[in-house]
């Protein structure tokens, strides 16, 4: 449901338009190809923060002429399946229409970029069913699932990114609490639809999706989470109101009687689901397939190509892990099997207590402390924002991922954030946890997003917008390089830790092909990734469950992270000792996300450049 749109977002004038075109240093002159590419980028940018005001929140932007976003929620109904991408894909044809000559490669990147990003959900909006979705906008086959829908994305967003420093903002935040209901009720229609069409979710994904319904549910009163977000918040800044009651009322009303909807719809899909995992099995599904493994990793891979890369590479780093292994004194089993062992040694393990949470993550902040200390160099772009970690909210840590990161606010207000998911701290062995630090945080993605948003070259819808193989390599890419820079020389299992993560990825495309579109089971895939990788079965289930519903997203971590590899190394060969790593990152970092096809030609231009 849209709120009624506040007068005030009727005011994006040109006076407002024209401040985001002139945020950055815009090299071109006026009416030039350039210029005109920049403002149609800050048209679709202003567009996407209207479509989706939780990005407006989340970037700071939802003040001034843009206050009345706060009030919002995104729409969810049929109209909105392509989410915050929508203006995107409206305006495909005049992005197609700016003439390239007179570009500058940078330039070219960025409109080669929306233009590729633009083609892939237009591509997304042809299947009927699903949509854009998720807290991460990817193509997806289920409205509601473990990892999908506003039950299990907005209570953690309205509490830790809705702003509450006036009245305004918390009455903003009651606006919020009544738009949350009609957007359950949103996502509720569309299921219903969906099924209609044969869409329904296998019922392994029902039951966790059940289960963390329930739990939202079961808050009730002024005790409630959605409310006691408000009422801290509000006697911090000593706003007078009676917020708990208003807001209780709310939470015990409307937003009551949507989760009961919602309950009830996926007890009706649980006597219907079946167990296959398979997107190829759904309706014009193998061609659904090929959108997500194409938007994923950007490459034209088929799924057959993509399953042999894995393979291949699963293999590869079994052998790397053998000595490591052998040095531990594991020398017996399979690879996978001692990895399991390694995971279960108690000298590994912080104790599943609050007190063990906090130890562990102590020493995840000291780890984050030490390599951001070191990166002046190796990158030459030194983002000064603030980096946090946090762990994933208990209501909804039993189906979220094991560790993802949140970037931060555009004016730097609030830091980008690392989430660890702490279910279970047994998970988690010590010589894991580096490799995980290093991907989410610094030189992982914090530190990509950070560089990104403080850039003001950086066209505003570039710095908030992504490709997952680019992200994801990039985190990847990150681990392997704390690994070159010594980050492991005074814990060398932390090199083990570097090397099943790498195999978990090479497996994960084995993995998420051969559940799509091979005919694999959820068991038999939980059965490789425990028995060739060494993960633990809370860990491995999970992990595969996420697949099920996000086709096609595994596969763009190894695939992402072999091209950006692939990219330096020809590039040191090449040029010898004129090769400066720092400059490399910063050129790799500079434009934002993009296509792997395109990054290649950025990397190209410049090692010509260097060659000068």
């Amino acid at each position: 449901m849209h709120q009624p749109i506040d007068r005030r977002d009727f005011l994006l004038s040109s006076a407002a338009l024209g401040a985001l075109a002139l945020a950055g240093p815009l090299a071109a002159q006026r009416g030039s190809p350039a210029a005109a590419a920049r403002a149609l980028y800050d048209e679709i940018f202003e567009a996407m923060l209207r479509t989706a005001p939780e990005i407006a929140t989340g970037l700071g932007l939802d003040t001034g002429a843009r206050a009345g976003l706060k009030r919002r929620l995104s729409d969810v109904s049929p109209a909105g399946r392509m989410g915050p991408y929508q203006p995107l894909v409206e305006r495909l044809p005049r992005l197609r229409a700016i003439a390239r000559v007179g570009l500058s490669g940078q330039e070219r990147a960025w409109l080669d970029t929306v233009i590729w990003l633009g083609e892939r959900v237009s591509d997304v909006a042809t299947i009927p069913y699903g949509g854009m979705g998720g807290s991460y906008n990817y193509p997806i086959p289920y409205v509601l699932s473990q990892l999908t829908g506003a039950y299990q994305s907005v209570p953690d967003f309205i509490d830790s990114q809705h702003q509450i420093a006036t009245a305004a903002d918390a009455e903003a935040y009651l606006a919020r609490l009544d738009a949350f209901a009609e957007v359950i009720d949103q996502e509720v229609a569309r299921s219903r639809a969906d099924a209609g069409r044969g869409v329904i979710p296998p019922a392994y994904i029902i039951d966790k999706t059940i289960t963390q319904t329930r739990a939202l549910r079961a808050q009730s009163g002024e005790s409630a989470g959605l409310v006691q977000s408000l009422v801290r918040r509000a006697r911090e800044r000593n706003l007078a109101g009676d917020w708990g009651a208003r807001a209780t009322r709310i939470v015990d009303g409307p937003i009551a009687a949507a989760l009961d909807r919602q309950l009830a719809l996926l007890a009706e899909f649980r006597g219907r689901a079946g167990t296959s995992p398979a997107a190829g099995g759904l309706p014009d599904g193998e061609r659904f397939y090929a959108m997500c493994l194409r938007y994923h990793t950007s490459t034209s891979l088929t799924p057959d190509q993509a399953h042999q890369i894995g393979l291949r590479q699963v293999a590869e780093l079994q052998a790397e892990a053998e000595p490591l292994l052998r040095r531990e004194g594991l020398t017996e089993g399979s690879v996978g099997a001692r990895l399991t062992a390694l995971g279960q040694q108690e000298r590994f393990l912080y104790p599943n207590t609050d007190a063990g949470r906090t130890e562990l993550l102590a020493d995840l902040r000291r780890q984050l402390e030490t390599i951001r200390a070191r990166m002046p160099q190796y990158f030459g772009r030194i983002p000064t924002t603030g980096m946090e970690i946090r762990r994933v909210p208990e209501a909804i840590e039993v189906g979220a991922p094991r560790g993802y990161a949140q970037g931060g606010s555009l004016d730097g207000s609030r830091p980008g954030t690392y989430y660890i998911n702490l279910v279970d701290t047994r998970t988690w062995p010590r010589w894991a946890l580096p490799t995980l630090t290093y991907h989410e945080s610094v030189p992982g993605h914090l530190w990509q997003g950070a560089t990104v948003l403080g850039s003001e070259a950086i066209p505003l819808l570039h710095r908030n917008i992504g490709v997952p193989a680019f992200g994801e390599g990039w985190g990847l890419y990150a681990e392997q390089l704390a690994e070159e820079i010594g980050m492991y020389e005074d814990f060398p299992a932390g090199r083990i830790g570097r090397i099943q993560s790498f195999l978990y990825r090479a497996a994960r495309i084995v993995l998420d092909t051969g559940m799509h579109t091979q005919g694999w089971s959820r068991e038999r895939a939980i059965r490789y990734f425990i028995e060739q990788v060494g993960l633990n079965p809370i860990s491995a289930t999970s992990e595969i469950e996420r697949y099920i519903v996000w086709p096609g997203q595994a596969c763009s971590y190894k695939i992402g992270h072999n091209e950006i590899v692939r990219l330096r190394d020809e590039a040191r060969a090449r040029m010898g000792t004129r090769f400066d790593l720092r400059s490399f990152h910063d050129a790799v970092l500079v434009n934002g996300d993009m296509p792997l096809e395109i990054l290649a030609t950025v990397v190209a231009e410049w090692e010509r450049g260097r060659n000068e």
